[in-house]
């Protein structure tokens, strides 16, 4: 062996010890979620995989350099409040809220602790944030549906089901205090397509059922079952409901349309999980939240199950199927 190659290779050796050190000595930064989900539900799931991944992507390890500490409390608001309390008491360095009641939960037990969030509706229009481009104070993060969304929920259930006259809007005042914002659109839309809207406001099971029952009364009864985490919660009951009662329904997260619901038109939650990653990445490593604007998608997912829409009798326009991302048979 030369010299040359002897000496880089002692250097070599040398060296992975004290790299090994160095990285075994590395300070563990925690990171706190708090999810608006059950921990058994494969969406949820689904969500923290795509959130560890984009992690791992940039180099962050659980275990090795960082830990992740779960919360679910699958819509209740009073879960919320503990378990937010129980993520700032665990000296979380960075705090990821995912839902409406999740970030306000960490608003109220911190205002140090900087806050990603995903997956919260219009952040602006609910006084969350003064501006998407300043967030200000200790959180930014992700939104996702704007006002406007509101219409299309609208025009897609008339097109899927053109005998729709009367449609419920379906939501939890408590777990979507921002359902109002959606309201101005979806009536709006409602006159163009000559039906009428109501509201549903539900807070419980038998609250879910006696809506769903109520609308399918009505003749040509349609449901806007609008983004809520405890209709989400409640997916399994509000399903059974609907299918039971033979009710048109659009949904605002594919979860539901994969489970035997008739169409979905929303944000793919998921996506926004990868990419609170790097926001994360950027505060640990010294930028302040303040800094970096709320960040608003721009791809919205279409999803109609066709054999839903078979059993309900619906012939689904071919211009619809072709514009769908994903198509259920």
């Amino acid at each position: 062996m030369k010299r040359r190659e002897f000496i880089t290779l002692l250097g070599s050796a040398a060296a992975w010890p004290l790299a090994a050190r160095a990285q075994q000595g590395e300070r563990k930064r925690r990171i706190g979620l708090l999810a608006g989900r059950a921990e058994s539900e494969v969406e949820g799931q689904r969500l923290v995989a795509a959130f560890r991944s984009g992690l791992a992507a940039l180099g962050w390890v659980p275990g090795r350099n960082m830990e992740i500490a779960y919360r679910w409390h699958d819509g209740d608001i009073s879960r919320a409040q503990e378990f937010a309390k129980e993520l700032v008491a665990l000296r979380s360095d960075i705090l990821v809220a995912h839902t409406t009641p999740s970030l306000i939960a960490m608003q109220q037990a911190t205002r140090t602790i900087p806050i990603i969030f995903t997956g919260i509706a219009d952040p602006v229009g609910q006084g969350l944030v003064p501006s998407l481009a300043r967030p200000g104070g200790n959180m930014t993060g992700f939104g996702l549906e704007e006002p406007g969304m509101g219409a299309k929920w609208v025009e897609l259930l008339k097109e899927i089901a053109p005998r729709v006259a009367r449609a419920a809007t379906v939501f939890n005042p408590e777990t979507a205090p921002y359902a109002g914002m959606f309201l101005p659109s979806m009536e709006a839309a409602a006159r163009s397509a000559a039906l009428t809207l109501t509201l549903a406001p539900v807070g419980s099971v038998a609250a879910i059922e006696q809506a769903v029952e109520a609308i399918s009364r009505e003749q040509n009864g349609g449901l806007i079952v609008l983004p809520d985490s405890f209709l989400v919660a409640q997916q399994e009951t509000l399903l059974a409901s609907i299918t039971r009662q033979r009710v048109p329904a659009i949904y605002a997260v594919r979860p539901f349309a994969a489970a035997g619901g008739l169409i979905a038109y929303g944000i793919d939650r998921a996506e926004l999980f990868r990419l609170a990653a790097p926001y994360v990445d950027r505060i640990l490593k010294g930028e302040k939240p303040a800094d970096l604007p709320v960040q608003m998608p721009t791809k919205h997912e279409l999803v109609i199950n066709l054999k839903t829409a078979r059993a309900l009798g619906l012939n689904v326009p071919p211009t619809l199927l072709a514009r769908a991302d994903e198509v259920i048979e």
